[in-house]
């Protein structure tokens, strides 16, 4: 019986680099569009036994590529990896990359879901931060999607961008709602070495909101999608009911996916691969040997034990301790016993219906939660 995994693929072109992007991600390159599709199909064809259950397309931008190009790469899935054409398959979208037209390629392309790098709602904002698209352009390609079939549309936004206002933010989440995406993720800012954004706040020319101002941004959005009808299922995201992002939950439940293309990694029988960034030295390694892998490691019990408490606890429901029992044969709160006691008493972590979650309070303070499970001593000392 083979195993059941996600699939993700990498396109690593867009039209434009943004000012916060550290991504594996370039510019333009149109001219080894071909070869790299290519190449991506020979790497899905030559992976190891196993089925894709999810597809996640995503960059850089992958809707700068041609539907033909993308629909190539969905047909290397489904028969390599035996991926049904009831599963569900995301592409992400730059609102400045599509029209009905490709909307509609994509679609009869095999894709199910598509994800909009929104952002914000503010042109201002938008502008600011390098991107190449518009809020009418949010809006427009939202309605072009439903009007060509697209049922299940997830939206992204970034808060805590330079110069923006909590009012501001607030607008962005209600035109966001009033668009009736199927699925919101938010992400706050964060400024990454080698960013145009890194070098500006080193300049002193970077002028962020205030931790007050981040925190609030986050409780508005909370309070607005909640009262929308959207569950609130992990940190950053939020779904109508039955639309969560099934290829996003086996990275929580910390389960096998497979990684094709340019930078992707692959987490297949405890051994983590990360393939070559670059573009040309992928599309030549697949070409020539067939593999691009350039590292590899093998987990040990205790690193993917305090990695399944750390992703598991991204989601709200928290980590199912039957499950973690049943997968390493040893009990959760046996194992972290002196983290998890000080957890609770700083109200951080909590135990309900047979599993471990974040409380409120946790999920603000996240980072510091799972600094907790990372090469834990108690973890080593009980394998």
């Amino acid at each position: 019986m083979s195993v059941e995994h996600a699939a993700y693929i990498h396109i690593p072109f867009c039209i434009s680099k943004c000012h916060y992007c550290d991504f594996n991600s370039y510019p333009g390159m149109g001219e080894v569009f071909d070869s790299y599709a290519a190449a991506v199909r020979k790497e899905i064809n030559l992976a190891a036994d196993g089925q894709a259950v999810t597809l996640y397309i995503g960059g850089g931008t992958p809707t700068v590529m041609t539907e033909q190009h993308i629909y190539s790469i969905v047909e290397a899935v489904k028969i390599g990896l035996s991926l049904s054409n009831m599963a569900e398959a995301t592409i992400e979208a730059n609102p400045a990359t599509v029209d009905a037209s490709k909307l509609e390629g994509l679609l009869t392309a095999g894709l199910n879901r598509i994800s909009f790098g929104a952002q914000t709602f503010e042109d201002a904002l938008l502008g600011a931060i390098g991107r190449k698209h518009t809020a009418a352009d949010i809006y427009r390609c939202v309605t072009d999607a439903r009007l060509v079939g697209f049922n299940n549309i997830s939206l992204d936004l970034i808060y805590s961008l330079p110069k923006q206002t909590v009012d501001g933010w607030r607008d962005t989440l209600r035109q966001a709602v009033n668009l009736a995406p199927e699925h919101v993720s938010l992400y706050e800012l964060t400024i990454e070495h080698g960013t145009p954004f890194a070098e500006m706040l080193a300049q002193g020319k970077l002028q962020l909101p205030s931790e007050e101002q981040q925190i609030e941004m986050y409780a508005a959005a909370e309070s607005m999608l909640e009262a929308a009808g959207y569950e609130h299922y992990e940190i950053s995201n939020f779904a109508m009911p039955g639309h969560r992002c099934q290829h996003n939950e086996f990275y929580w439940r910390n389960e096998e996916y497979y990684g094709f293309g340019a930078g992707a990694a692959s987490y297949i029988n405890g051994q983590r691969m990360k393939n070559v960034a670059y573009t040309s030295d992928y599309i030549s390694r697949v070409t020539e040997t067939g593999s691009a892998v350039e590292t590899s490691e093998e987990l040990s019990i205790e690193g993917q034990m305090g990695e399944t408490v750390m992703l598991g606890l991204r989601l709200l429901e928290g980590v199912d301790l039957m499950a973690f029992r049943q997968r390493f044969g040893m009990e959760l709160d046996k194992i972290y016993e002196k983290e998890l006691e000080r957890l609770t008493q700083q109200g951080l972590v909590e135990f309900c219906d047979s599993r471990l979650r974040l409380t409120h309070r946790g999920v603000l303070l996240s980072n510091e939660v799972m600094a907790e499970f990372v090469r834990s001593d108690s973890a080593k000392a009980a394998v």
